[in-house]
């Protein structure tokens, strides 16, 4: 996918900036790879908090996504996702120790870069999309999701998530889906790619399984704080399970 320029608006009166670039760097490991990975999430923190034009950054477990329980948990598939004040900033993250020793470690990785669109809510007490002035795009679109579910509320939410799971997996238009988390328990989020912003609308407003779990979400109050975020999608490479990004 070629690069499109970067412009980011934000919105009038906001309190946190709209980042330049937003990048989810993806890493398959195996054998040995995996409790290398475990130590990246460990000790990873800090050194990529300094890395300059890092405005927010999580390293990411991930998994399919069907149950949102810890049976969905992908030990060989990993992730950074990044927040810059600048189109240099993934590039920066590539030369840092943190990136060459999980290349050292992946047999596959792949790099998508992404525009905020639109996002509402926030991570960690944060908005790290900031609040995007909305603006037509054509091309492909991501969205993250993310939310804190009240300890109180995990059989609930559970019992909700497959088959919001499985419709979305039969949904036109859908050419990635990953579960993504910074805890295996709690803290649980979504990574969609979708062929246009058309098909993404289809599913979070049409689709009876999402829109019931929608208003169960208001119902019941599942979650201590959510996020939902769409971009652009500006530019992919290399592969996840195999399959081309």
């Amino acid at each position: 996918m070629s690069e499109q320029p970067y412009a980011v608006a934000p919105r009038p009166g906001s309190d946190e900036p709209v980042p330049t670039v937003v990048s989810l760097h993806l890493y398959g490991v195996d054998g040995l790879g995996v409790a290398k990975a475990l130590g990246h999430m460990g000790f990873d923190r800090r050194p990529l908090r300094r890395v300059p034009g890092a405005t927010f950054v999580k390293l990411l477990g991930t998994g399919s996504g069907r149950t949102f329980t810890p049976r969905d948990a992908d030990p060989h598939h990993w992730g950074v996702l990044a927040c810059w004040s600048d189109p240099d900033g993934p590039e920066r993250y590539e030369s840092t120790r943190v990136h060459a020793s999980w290349s050292g470690s992946a047999y596959e990785q792949g790099r998508i870069l992404l525009r905020p669109l639109a996002s509402r809510g926030t991570w960690a007490g944060r908005a790290p999309f900031g609040d995007p002035v909305a603006h037509r795009w054509d091309g492909p679109v991501a969205a993250v999701t993310r939310a804190r579910i009240k300890p109180s509320q995990w059989r609930t939410f559970w019992s909700a998530v497959p088959p919001v799971s499985q419709d979305l997996r039969e949904v036109a238009g859908l050419d990635l889906a990953i579960g993504i988390g910074e805890a295996p328990v709690g803290l649980q989020g979504t990574f969609s790619m979708w062929s246009s912003n058309s098909a993404l609308t289809g599913f979070a407003h049409r689709r009876s399984p999402h829109v019931e779990v929608m208003r169960r979400t208001h119902d019941v109050a599942w979650y201590a704080e959510e996020l939902f975020a769409r971009f652009a999608v500006v530019a992919s490479r290399g592969s996840y399970r195999g399959e081309p990004l």
